[in-house]
């Protein structure tokens, strides 16, 4: 090959010259008194919100919705846009608003100012309006004639089966209960999760084209290989329908029960009454729903040996005479391993529980079930325990005995591989890798409690990143590595490509002198999949003191609680969701304050153009102009500007 020679002063940039021998430290001369060789460039990063939330929500983009920053399309509704951006991530706002513990929140940078945002709040108001308002998710354009099974409609594989829809696939649902929802149905009350609510949210995914297949197990009914046959792809989303019995002598009693086993009876509608001395092990939020409910359910006096909570929430249904009887208050105990300040179970729930009448004991451990002559339980053995990291440690010493009637375990949950012991990887869970592939079995993906029992969130994200999983796999694509910051992230292109305004393509000129073509988002980089914005990275003296506008709870009292089923939680109005959205502080991306035009000594900073402006395209910096003081960036309050090296 031929090379031709080019005179040196025709280049159109070059730093050193032939025979330059000095090296130029640009660290040690980069500040030179008033001005520097930094320029502010703009940087994409991820909100810790985000990064907290198992779903990945682009929690950001919607609170900029709600606070009127991202304005929706002409004739829609700013409810409705955000409800779309929401859905992204998450198709049950309106659950998820409710029951989430909000890991969202407690990543929230607002906390260093005095209080994080209400997000949940935002969501519970934006999920019922898009139910009261009968929204509905688009069908897929197209149909790519692949099909996908789904097994288990909770959380996961329900999340599974829309992001899968969307893409055009074919999604069948096996479930083995009589209705949808897994533990959304079958593991949360109705108080929490109202069924109209949880209802609606289902509908939508099966008004996509969405099949389901109910009382139908996999394994029994349908097997493996007649699976595997009839589908391209499966999604393993079965969850943990079987608790964790005490790990202590004497659990075998048969009034010795699981709390899933509870709750699922309860829900059900098959439960109606409770012993009149209940002890619950646990301290997360499963154990705080068997306390609750049974403090509602209440304890009847003449119980028939068929009616007793047992033999019911082993498959019987309690006679009549359990909704007309007389209805005593049960007398419930709660323990918890940890002391109750750092129990697993959601705050709000602890203290409700407490105020309505469960007396929670914490720092202690289960040592032995204690039998009666007939065989059945009549109390525990206990001791003080400290922890640790996960394991109890018993004080010597300390044993003390708790009596009781009815002994539930809350203490995990594992799932019933019966049937699929090909999936099972020995300790009740089937194995997964970073993409939710099940290793070894090419076209089998997994996801949700069966991978690993967490939140319902984590779940639904879950489902969202195997769904991805799935369509590259039926693409025939390969498996890159997962991002760091895993999430559903704000993406300028396709916000702009939305709007008409992408970057025009690129024709193969050269890479220098570029700043005035249009094939790039010039001075912006996006670091979001990388990086998580920090709270040192934000001017937090422009926020004010602003107090979180909460949300109204309905507590009820110990006398009181028996037979109330109410719904506890009250949605804010739209003003105060509005007034909530407006105290995000937009972390890592800017949401048009104006701070840095105004405080440019050198008139460096302007607004972009009206026709070229975008979400995060609202200031662009005259170099030309600008001497790098820094100013800028110090009082961006999302910080979204960072100095970058320049000359």
């Amino acid at each position: 090959m031929t090379h031709q020679m080019t005179d040196a002063s025709q280049l159109s940039y070059r730093r050193y010259k032939d025979g330059d021998a000095k090296v130029t430290n640009w660290q040690d001369e980069i500040f030179q008194a008033g001005w520097s060789h930094k320029c502010p460039t703009y940087v994409h990063r991820t909100p810790p919100c985000q990064a907290s939330c198992p779903s990945g929500h682009d929690i950001r983009g919607w609170l900029d919705i709600v606070r009127g920053v991202d304005k929706p399309p002409q004739g829609m509704s700013w409810q409705e846009y955000a409800f779309r951006k929401m859905t992204t991530a998450n198709p049950f706002p309106a659950v998820m608003g409710r029951v989430c513990p909000a890991p969202c929140e407690d990543g929230c940078n607002r906390n260093e100012v005095e209080d994080h945002i209400g997000i949940n709040s935002v969501e519970h108001y934006i999920g019922d309006w898009a139910l009261a308002n009968k929204l509905a998710f688009p069908k897929p354009a197209k149909e790519s004639g692949k099909t996908v099974a789904v097994i288990g409609g909770g959380p996961a594989g329900l999340s599974a089966a829309y992001q899968l829809r969307k893409q055009g696939h074919a999604v069948t649902i096996f479930d083995e209960h009589a209705e949808l929802g897994g533990m959304m149905r079958y593991g949360i009350p109705g108080y929490r999760t109202p069924r109209t609510v949880l209802d609606g949210e289902i509908a939508r995914i099966l008004d996509m084209g969405v099949t389901a297949k109910m009382k139908c197990r996999i394994g029994r009914d349908l097997s493996l290989a007649e699976l595997e046959k009839a589908h391209d792809a499966i999604f393993w989303a079965i969850g943990t329908h079987s608790g964790r019995p005490l790990p202590v002598p004497g659990a075998d009693a048969p009034n010795c029960i699981t709390g899933v086993d509870f709750l699922r009876a309860f829900n059900q509608g098959r439960l109606k009454h409770v012993a009149q001395r209940i002890i619950v092990v646990g301290g997360g939020d499963t154990s705080i729903d068997v306390a609750s409910v049974a403090r509602r359910l209440g304890h009847i006096t003449q119980v028939h040996d068929k009616d007793r909570v047992e033999n019911v929430v082993l498959g019987q249904t309690a006679h009549d005479v359990a909704a007309t009887a007389r209805r005593e208050g049960a007398q419930v105990v709660l323990t918890s391993l940890f002391p109750v300040e750092k129990m697993m179970a959601a705050e709000r729930e602890v203290n409700d529980a407490t105020r309505e009448g469960v007396a929670i004991k914490g720092g202690i451990m289960p040592l032995e079930v204690l039998k009666g002559p007939d065989g059945r339980a009549r109390g525990l053995k206990m001791c003080r325990c400290t922890m640790d990291g996960m394991n109890p440690i018993p004080e010597a010493g300390t044993e003390f005995e708790i009596e009781g009637d009815l002994i539930v375990s809350a203490i995990g949950q594992k799932g019933d591989l019966d049937g699929l012991e090909a999936l099972d990887n020995g300790k009740g869970f089937i194995n997964a890798d970073k993409h939710f592939r099940v290793p070894g079995k090419p076209k089998h993906f997994v996801g949700g409690d069966i991978v690993r029992p967490h939140l319902l969130t984590t779940a639904i994200g879950h489902g969202s990143i195997a769904a991805e999983g799935i369509a590259t796999f039926l693409a025939g694509g390969e498996f890159g590595k997962r991002p760091k910051v895993d999430v559903h992230h704000f993406n300028m292109i396709d916000t702009l490509r939305e709007m008409g305004r992408a970057p025009e393509r690129f024709a193969g000129e050269g890479i220098r002198g570029t700043d005035e073509s249009k094939v790039a988002v010039h001075n912006y980089e996006d670091r979001s999949a990388s990086e998580v914005v920090p709270a040192d990275h934000l001017f937090l003296g422009h926020f004010t003191f602003t107090p979180r506008h909460k949300r109204d709870e309905i507590h009820i009292g110990a006398d009181r609680v028996i037979g109330n089923f109410e719904e506890r939680l009250v949605a804010l109005a739209e003003e105060r969701v509005v007034a909530e959205a407006k105290r995000c502080m937009s972390c890592g991306l800017c949401f048009e304050c104006d701070n840095c035009l105004v405080f440019c000594p050198q008139t460096a900073v302007s607004r972009v153009k009206k026709s070229d402006r975008a979400l995060g395209r609202y200031v662009e910096t005259d170099y030309a102009k600008c001497i790098g003081c820094h100013i800028c960036r110090d009082v961006c309050p999302s910080g979204y500007i960072q100095m970058g090296l320049g000359e």
